[in-house]
């Protein structure tokens, strides 16, 4: 599921192909730049950068979470935290980063460096629709929770056996473990 936020129109196949290096002199020219801003601040920096005129996109996912008083709602959230895209040229750079709540346009040293436009189509397309999620980075040794099945809740150490990952139980009262392999979408990191 995406979010674009700009009357801007639809990247060109043609523009895939192209080798992409650091910002061109020609202003005309226009690239996908991944942009960080606040945090929980994308939507509405989106919506600063459509209302500036610069093509604004924020791939999103739908979560559903349970409140306390036990009623589920489906939240709508970006599906790279604190990051949205825009396609712009050389000198839209200041538009940009002249919007409440932008931190930077992310590059190198040598300037802004451009996302492949084949990489933005493929977030954009309706073959992802409603199947993206985010997934956050699983180290090897940290403490992670199973997520869903049988063993929903069940805290241990995530392990890599044979090219597949492996959850360590622990239970540390009698000093013994027990392994089990797990797909890493069933498992969530635990904030140290």
């Amino acid at each position: 599921m995406y979010q674009s936020l700009a009357s801007g129109g639809p990247v060109s196949s043609g523009d895939a192909g192209r080798s992409h290096g650091y910002m061109e002199t020609d202003p005309g020219l226009k690239h996908w730049y991944a942009v960080y801003t606040y945090p929980q601040h994308e939507k509405s920096c989106a919506t600063q950068l459509a209302q500036r005129g610069v093509d604004a996109f924020l791939p999103t996912y739908v979560q559903e979470r349970l409140w306390k008083n036990r009623q589920r709602v489906k939240l709508q959230l970006p599906l790279f935290p604190s990051y949205l895209f825009v396609r712009i040229g050389n000198r839209e750079r200041g538009r940009v980063l002249g919007a409440p709540g932008v931190l930077r346009v992310l590059g190198n040293a040598k300037g802004p460096e451009p996302i492949p436009d084949a990489t933005i189509e493929l977030l954009r397309s309706d073959l992802f629709k409603d199947k993206l999620e985010p997934q956050p980075e699983l180290v090897v040794g940290q403490k992670v929770r199973i997520r869903k099945g049988a063993m929903q809740g069940v805290e241990g150490v995530l392990i890599r056996k044979k090219n597949s990952l492996w959850f360590v139980l622990s239970i540390e009262l009698i000093n013994q473990r027990a392994m089990v392999e797990v797909k890493a979408h069933d498992i969530e990191s635990l904030q140290a």
